[in-house]
């Protein structure tokens, strides 16, 4: 397992300070990135969270996973690498 978690069902409203807050409580977190939508601008109601071990992470997930937090109930895993090569645009073709 790696550290790297994946964080579903965000709130809009969740900061990745507020995040990283959260997530504090069961170790140190590496990094936070909470994802925007490239047009408008907006979140896009999920996040990356790295903790600095293996242990910290799976006690984030444990305490986590299915957690409400404002209003929304948390999902909590393992981030799973991108797969490689596969689609490219999805602009249309004529």
């Amino acid at each position: 397992m790696n550290n790297k978690l994946f964080v579903g069902n965000l709130s809009f409203n969740l900061s990745e300070q507020e995040l990283e807050s959260l997530f504090g409580q069961y170790g140190t977190v590496s990094s936070c990135s909470i994802p925007t939508d490239r047009d408008t601008g907006r979140k896009r109601g999920f996040a990356f969270i790295e903790m600095s071990s293996q242990a910290e992470a799976e006690a984030a997930i444990k305490g986590l996973n299915g957690r409400d937090c404002d209003g929304r109930q948390l999902s909590v895993s393992v981030s799973q690498p991108k797969p490689k090569g596969g689609g490219g645009g999805g602009g249309r073709r004529y």
